[in-house]
């Protein structure tokens, strides 16, 4: 998802351990995108390139920072053997209890607790760690057509799962494992007919307008 907010560096590494997502999947082959991104980097450009993909957290109860975006990117770097990263830091309530923290979390939109079959999920059941997010194909498919020009960036938070979630009931998932790049060709003209026209970044024709 896409985030704005104003930001505050912090210049010491956080351990990729020690962050808590606030979601509950990601697309793994989009994490292996950002392994091959990584690799491909310019050589000894390591801290350059994470210093240029900060990640983006809020400081919850006993100082541990939530990430809000760039899930993909963090367990990338833990499958590339990195084990710190540099995170910014867009809230501090670490004083506050669990339960209002998740209340306020909620309420700003950066708790996502949907399973990889699109289904709402309580709270607790959001993963404690990085490794333990489940795949959904769907959010990789739903980023792979925005790269082919299916929908553009947009900064409503969890826009790649929004469209995870409309492409969830058109293309079965037996098709999708097994002929992605197939379904891409086909998500792409169903990402720009009209029915999707009510998600964030659609770029298709209105045939009303």
């Amino acid at each position: 998802m896409a985030m704005n907010h104003p930001v505050q560096p912090i210049l010491h590494p956080v351990r990729i351990m020690d962050l808590r997502p606030t979601q509950m999947t990601v697309g793994l082959r989009e994490v292996s995108l950002k392994q091959k991104e990584w690799r491909n980097r310019p050589r000894d450009s390591a801290g350059q390139y994470l210093g240029s993909h900060m990640i983006p957290a809020v400081l919850g109860p006993k100082g541990r920072p939530w990430i809000v975006d760039h899930h993909h990117l963090a367990l990338a770097m833990h499958n590339e053997g990195v084990e710190h990263v540099l995170v910014s830091v867009i809230a501090k309530l670490d004083h506050l209890p669990k339960k209002r923290f998740l209340a306020f979390m909620d309420a700003h939109n950066w708790l996502h607790a949907y399973d990889e079959d699109g289904k709402q999920r309580d709270f607790a059941d959001i993963p404690r760690k990085i490794t333990d997010l489940t795949d959904d194909p769907y959010r990789s498919l739903a980023g792979a057509i925005r790269r082919a020009g299916g929908y553009a960036k947009s900064a409503v938070p969890y826009t790649e799962f929004l469209w995870a979630d409309f492409l969830r009931t058109e293309i079965h998932k037996d098709d999708l494992e097994k002929e992605f790049d197939t379904c891409v060709e086909k998500a792409v003209t169903l990402a720009h007919a009209a029915d999707a026209q009510y998600l964030p970044g659609w770029c298709g024709i209105d045939p009303l307008g």
